[in-house]
């Protein structure tokens, strides 16, 4: 294995998490996890969907953001299918958009009963092939495809479609366990073969519906790197996604630092766990879903002790029972909660009280336009993401006010 091939992290949360069945995200809520991912060190964060008109104005204002450098050095990326039109479409309403993925389903299965007689084999790489010249054409800096239900894909076929891939311009292929039906074997097996054959990085895109993604996940990197190629994993904050869900970001961290034999492997040093203990309880909040008691690194009982001589042999020496440390999850100083007065900002508040928060944050404005200004704004973010701001959000509101104005904005 070279020492140049790392493993990277692109997150999909804003993407594929958001798609999980009966829970969503406010756009101030997508925003808030691309700045937590950037502080993370994480590579990419596939955004969302360039072609969906209710992600306009949240797209381009993150993009703003990271031309003024409060999203970098993480790259934005948008999911679109691979077509042409959805390219140039895309472009119309994000036009600073560098980044991008481009999906197509390329099993059997898919092609015969998704498609429907729309696309045979060869034309689905035809329209893939299009697609990437397409976004290489109109500047696109990164291109990765995704072959959906890569994993029961003819190997043969799939090696033919990523090679058409890398000479149209991609830059990755993504390799999709679209229905979690790989083992840890299998999607070793098939990823070295493919990136053996094609030589390009590869992606590895898992999904946990047999219970084995971190496991999956990590296999296919391990192969991709055994192959001599870069390996980029995706993952979403606390394993959200569809169905059962993808690759818990924490995870998958977790086992390539800690995992027996991953020590010869090579995360992208820009990696911070100190961020996992912020991250994971912020999307929690955000996504409305409690943090199981079992989730390794971030659950309450990740480093909790009961059992006499575990509890004994804790205090002896932590790694008597603890793998890793839990400051290097930012967890260890007490979380304060206040019992008595309490003021928030609402979307009915009025400016005496607002003060009063944002005095709590040390934030001053510096006239009373300014404060107006963003006690309106503030009234609308809890409108918008229907529940009560955290400090952060309302920090951040205050520091980027314009921004945050966009991102509060849908015309249907």
């Amino acid at each position: 294995m070279s020492e140049k091939n790392k493993i990277y992290i692109i997150d999909v949360t804003d993407r594929d998490g958001v798609q999980t069945s009966r829970i969503c995200l406010s756009k101030l809520q997508k925003t808030m996890l691309n700045i937590y991912l950037n502080e993370m060190g994480i590579f990419q964060s596939e955004f969302g969907f360039p072609l969906t008109r209710h992600e306009t104005n949240y797209l381009n204002a993150n993009l703003e953001l990271a031309k003024k450098g409060i999203l970098s050095p993480i790259r934005l990326e948008g999911w679109l299918r691979a077509t042409r039109d959805d390219v140039k479409n895309s472009l119309k309403l994000v036009p600073q958009l560098k980044h991008m993925n481009l999906s197509i389903s390329t099993s059997d299965q898919m092609i015969l009963h998704k498609f429907k007689g729309k696309l045979d084999h060869q034309s689905v790489i035809k329209e893939m092939a299009e697609a990437v010249k397409e976004a290489t054409e109109r500047g696109a800096e990164s291109i990765g495809v995704n072959a959906e239900d890569a994993s029961r894909t003819r190997i043969e076929y799939l090696i033919e479609f990523a090679q058409a891939a890398k000479k149209a311009g991609a830059d990755r292929i993504r390799y999709c366990d679209t229905l979690g039906c790989d083992t840890p074997f299998t999607i070793y097996e098939r990823i070295k073969l493919l990136a053996e054959a094609v030589g390009i990085p590869i992606e590895v895109h898992c999904h946990n519906d047999l219970g084995l993604v971190v496991a999956n996940s990590i296999a296919g990197a391990k192969a991709a790197n055994d192959a001599g190629c870069d390996a980029y994993i995706n993952t979403c904050v606390n394993g959200m996604g569809e169905r059962a869900g993808n690759a818990d970001l924490v995870s998958v961290i977790l086992a390539l630092k800690y995992g027996s034999g991953m020590q010869d492997y090579i995360l992208d040093e820009r990696v911070n766990l100190k961020n996992a203990w912020k991250i994971c309880k912020y999307a929690s909040y955000a996504f409305g879903v409690p943090i199981p008691i079992n989730q390794p690194g971030v659950g309450a009982n990740a480093f909790a002790h009961e059992s006499g001589i575990h509890a004994d042999g804790a205090l002896k020496d932590r790694r008597n029972y603890e793998l890793y440390d839990y400051e290097e999850l930012g967890r260890g100083e007490p979380e304060i909660i206040e019992t008595g007065r309490k003021i928030t900002a609402g979307e009915y508040s009025g400016i005496k009280g607002f003060r009063n928060v944002y005095e709590k944050l040390e934030v001053v404005f510096k006239d009373d336009a300014e404060a107006t200004e963003v006690l309106e704004l503030v009234r609308y973010a809890n409108v918008h993401n229907q529940e009560p701001l955290i400090d952060e959000e309302l920090k951040f509101i205050a520091k980027n006010p314009d921004i945050a104005r966009k991102i509060f904005t849908m015309v249907p």
